[in-house]
C-alpha cells in the first residue's frame, strides 16, 4: 500500500474541492486533492451550465482564471413556457449571470488549485474513511489502478458530490453531522449539449418547461446562439421519469432543434433540500452538493459550492494553526454558511415542498398568475412581498386559482419563519437539539399547509 501524508485531503476536485484546496494551499498548507476521474476527465459534469452570481467568486480562484469558460454573457431573464396555459413568462434573473462550458469551467477550477500549490492524485476510487479511537477522521483510503493507497491527514473534506460514499463509510455517531439524509430528498437529471443549425431566438434567456408532473422540469440554456444545454430533472420521490426518452420527446416537438446533433451527454444526482444542518464533525466537513448546497428550487449551486470551499478552507486553516481540529473548532464554518446562502436555500425548500403537492396544471396557472418580478424574488431570495397594487391586478389575472394563491400566500409566510430561524442558528454544537426541534415545529406547519408528505 502507497501512503501518502498531508494536513488537508479534499475528496473531489469540483468547484466546492478545488476552492477548498486553493483556500488552504494558499495558507501554506499541505493539500491533496483525490478524484476518482482521470486527468483528462476530471472537470466533466453534468450541469445545467447556468451561473448565476458570475460577477463574484471567492479570492482563491478569481473570477478572472474563470473567464475562459464564460460562452454567453448575454443571459439576464428566464424564459417560462406554460404550455397548459399557451403562454411564455418572462421573469428577471437579478445579479449577472453566465451560461458557461462547465468541462471548460472544470479545468480553469482545477487549474487554479493547482497553480495555488495542492496536489491533484487522480484515478483513485475512494472505498473507506480512516477515525481513531476518539472517532476523529484521520485520513481516507481506496484505491488507484487496482493498487491500495491511503491518505493521512489532520482534515479530511469531502467534497464528492450528493452521491459521497464517504457518508456512508463515516462514523458520525457522537457528532451533529447531519444523517436525516435519503434519496427522496435528490433529483435525478440528464442533459445534452445540442448544436442546433441557426441560431435561436432565444439566446438572451434560460428556458425553463414543466414536465408532464409538478416536481419535474425541462431547461434549454444557450451556451453560444447554436449550442444549447438541453435537460430535464424530477424529483427522485416521484414515479421514475425516462429521462433520455421524455428529453428526446420534446426536442422533437421544437423545431429549432431539427437537423441537430448531440455533441454530449451525462446524468447525474443532485440534492434539492435544504442545506445539511451540519456538515462537520471531529476532523471532517463536507462542503457543496456533498452538504446540500444547492438552491433546491433551480439546482443552481456552483457559486454556493465555492463560497462554501472558501468557508471551509479559512476554518480548516483556522484548526490546524490551533492543533483543534475538533467539531466545536469546525463549527464556524456551520454558521458562515448558514448566514450567507443556507438559510435562503431552507426558505427556498419550502416551495420545493409545495411543488410535490399540487396538481401540475394547477401550479403553471398560478406561476402564469403572478408578476414575474415578484416570482423571481421569490426563486431566488426565498421571499417576497406583494403591495395593495400588486394583489389586485394579481387577483385580476387569476381568476380560477384563487385557492392556489392563498395556499401560496399561506406557504411564504412559513418560509418567511423558517428563514427567521435559521437566523438563529446556534454557536456551537451543543445549542443544535434545541434549534432543530424548533425548526421541526415549523416544518410541521409547512406540511400542513402545503399538505406535502415530510419530506425529512
Amino acid at each position: 500500500m502507497t501512503t501518502h501524508e498531508y494536513d488537508v485531503v479534499v475528496v473531489g476536485a469540483g468547484t466546492s474541492g478545488c476552492y477548498t484546496a486553493a483556500t488552504v494551499s494558499n495558507a501554506g498548507y499541505d493539500v491533496a486533492v483525490v478524484e476518482r476521474k482521470s486527468a483528462e476527465e476530471a472537470g466533466h459534469i453534468a450541469c445545467g451550465d447556468a451561473l448565476k452570481g458570475a460577477d463574484s467568486f471567492p479570492e482563491a480562484i478569481p473570477k478572472s482564471k474563470l473567464e475562459p469558460a464564460f460562452t454567453n454573457t448575454g443571459v439576464d431573464h428566464g424564459r417560462f413556457e406554460i404550455p397548459q396555459e399557451d403562454t411564455v413568462l418572462d421573469i428577471p434573473v437579478p445579479g449577472e449571470l453566465a451560461v458557461i462550458d462547465r468541462w471548460e469551467y472544470g479545468r480553469c477550477v482545477i487549474d487554479g488549485a493547482d497553480e495555488a500549490g495542492a496536489d491533484f492524485h487522480y484515478d483513485v476510487v475512494v472505498q473507506d474513511v480512516l477515525q481513531d479511537r476518539s472517532g476523529t477522521v484521520t485520513g481516507v483510503k481506496g484505491t488507484r489502478r487496482g493498487d491500495a493507497v491511503q491518505f493521512d491527514a489532520d482534515i479530511v473534506v469531502d467534497a464528492a458530490g450528493a452521491l459521497s460514499v464517504l457518508q456512508d463509510k463515516v462514523d458520525v455517531a457522537d457528532a451533529t453531522f447531519d444523517t436525516n439524509v435519503s434519496y427522496s430528498q435528490f433529483c435525478s437529471a440528464y442533459r445534452e449539449i445540442v448544436e442546433v443549425p441557426e441560431p435561436v431566438e432565444w439566446d438572451d434567456a434560460l428556458v425553463f418547461k414543466p414536465t408532464e408532473r409538478a416536481a419535474g422540469y425541462l431547461w434549454y440554456f444557450p451556451r453560444t446562439d447554436t449550442e444549447i444545454n438541453a435537460g430535464l430533472g424530477f424529483q427522485m420521490n416521484e414515479e421514475p421519469m425516462q429521462l433520455v426518452d421524455d428529453l428526446k420527446r420534446d426536442l422533437r416537438r421544437r423545431p429549432e432543434f431539427e437537423g441537430a446533433e448531440v455533441k454530449d451527454k451525462l446524468g447525474a444526482a443532485l440534492p434539492t433540500r435544504r442545506p445539511y444542518d451540519s456538515a462537520t464533525a471531529p476532523g471532517f466537513l463536507a462542503v457543496g452538493d456533498a452538504a446540500g448546497h444547492v438552491n433546491p428550487t433551480t439546482g443552481g449551486g456552483i457559486a454556493g459550492a465555492a463560497y462554501a470551499g472558501k468557508y471551509a478552507g479559512e476554518q480548516a486553516i483556522e484548526a490546524l494553526e490551533a492543533g483543534d481540529v475538533s467539531e466545536a473548532m469546525l463549527w464556524e464554518y456551520n454558521e458562515r454558511v448558514m448566514d450567507h446562502f443556507g438559510a435562503r436555500y431552507a426558505g427556498l425548500d419550502v416551495y420545493n415542498i409545495l411543488s410535490t403537492a399540487v396538481d401540475v396544471d394547477d401550479l403553471m396557472g398560478l406561476l402564469a398568475a403572478l408578476p414575474g418580478q415578484k416570482l423571481a424574488e421569490a426563486l431566488y431570495a426565498g421571499s417576497t412581498d406583494f403591495s395593495l397594487r400588486l394583489k389586485v391586478v394579481t387577483a385580476l389575472k387569476s381568476y380560477g386559482y384563487w385557492g392556489e394563491i392563498w395556499n401560496f400566500y399561506k406557504t411564504k409566510q412559513q418560509a418567511d419563519r423558517l428563514i427567521d430561524h435559521y437566523g438563529d442558528y446556534p454557536s456551537s454544537p451543543e445549542g443544535m437539539a434545541a434549534w432543530q426541534s424548533r425548526r421541526d415545529d415549523i416544518m410541521d406547519d409547512v406540511y400542513a399547509v402545503t399538505g406535502a408528505d415530510a419530506k425529512y
